[in-house]
């Protein structure tokens, strides 16, 4: 029997909406029928542009009894009231990342979820690609041997350099960790498990930044957040991980996710992207081998996590871009900076389940056998 499609609202039509509008109208489960704005011309625009039945302000979006379902496209700072504010209004909702500004306006957002039965979700997606769902088979499989550890870096100018409108990238609830960090945080949790503690150190090497980028060259910016960050993590599980995400660095965009086990390095691809290469070196002598992809959706399918969520809204199953697995990311990139400040390791508060893996060969826009 077909499912009922989601009846959904895009709430926000900034950079990032293109991508999301482009590819949650391309999945049968979600039916988007409302793009909404602060300003309405804008949201008008991306209507018009993606087919979209209908613009209108933000609280029209959240009073409109057809709407089950909203994906929240706002500014960080933005995230936890406009979620908080749809499940009250009886939505569920799929954030950008990241969830909230704080652990207790997140804990706030995922008690009145719960309370009210509805599902929250976030970004990033990502890992539900074909990159690392292949990754993940290739560790659960046992190639890599006993997992050990892995490598995490993110290394940029920063965002002034390219975002046309960078400045709230450097505000509070952003900066490299919080806007980057969630990614690889994501991505080794899906395939770890939850982090048990983590201990860090941070700086801002430029307490004023000038714009590179048009329309707003020449402005200055002040950053709210450390703006390169270093962390050692560790997993209930076992491995032990580093990350160091930068937005500090004179040199190009260098990302880099190294998963290394008893029997085995993986080499995987920007967490950043959906697709490969992914590469498995198992010998010295052999070199690296490239994997074949074993999954679909390996371009940019940003809102693959909210088509995720609709299809838990409809059967009940567990959704993996899970409210609870970002709140586990907020809480370790909180307690990165708590531990930078300290000098001690933190240990998280908060713990989730690793994400079920997809099955393979499923065909694009599909995500139930």
């Amino acid at each position: 029997m077909a499912i009922q499609p989601v009846k959904t609202a895009i709430i926000g039509a900034g950079n990032i909406s293109d991508i999301y509008l482009q590819n949650c109208t391309a999945w049968p489960i979600l039916d988007v029928v409302a793009c909404a704005n602060r300003t309405v011309a804008r949201a008008e625009q991306q209507a018009a542009k993606y087919n979209i039945p209908r613009a209108c302000s933000v609280e029209e979006a959240l009073a409109d009894p057809q709407i089950e379902l909203i994906v929240n496209l706002t500014v960080p700072a933005a995230h936890g009231s406009i979620a908080l504010a749809a499940i009250r209004a009886g939505k569920s909702v799929y954030n950008e990342k990241p969830l909230a500004m704080s652990r207790e306006e997140a804990r706030l957002l995922l008690d009145e979820a719960h309370a009210r039965g509805l599902l929250v979700g976030c970004a990033p997606d990502t890992f539900l690609g074909a990159g690392l769902q292949t990754c993940g088979g290739l560790l659960d499989a046992g190639t890599l041997g006993q997992p050990v550890g892995a490598t995490a870096q993110m290394i940029t100018r920063g965002p002034d350099y390219w975002h046309p409108n960078p400045a709230f990238l450097f505000e509070r609830g952003a900066g490299p960790l919080f806007d980057m960090g969630p990614y690889y945080l994501t991505w080794l949790i899906s395939l770890f498990g939850p982090i048990s503690q983590v201990s860090g150190a941070v700086r801002t090497t430029y307490p004023e930044r000038t714009i590179h980028s048009e329309p707003r060259r020449g402005e200055v910016i002040r950053p709210e957040e450390p703006t390169h960050v270093a962390s050692l993590i560790e997993f209930h599980s076992g491995p032990i991980a580093t990350l160091l995400i930068s937005f500090d660095v004179w040199d190009m965009y260098a990302p880099s996710l190294s998963v290394y086990g008893s029997a085995g390095t993986l080499t995987l691809p920007d967490p950043n992207t959906f697709g490969g290469p992914v590469t498995l070196r198992s010998d010295m002598a052999e070199g690296g081998r490239e994997i074949a992809l074993t999954h679909s959706h390996a371009e940019n399918s940003r809102g693959m996590g909210a088509a995720d969520l609709a299809y838990a809204l409809r059967t009940g199953r567990p959704h993996r871009a899970s409210g609870a697995l970002a709140f586990h990311v907020l809480d370790t990139m909180h307690a990165i900076l708590e531990a930078a400040r300290t000098g001690r390791r933190v240990e998280l508060i908060s713990t989730c389940e690793r994400p079920a893996p997809l099955p393979a060969g499923m065909a694009e826009h599909q995500l139930d056998v």
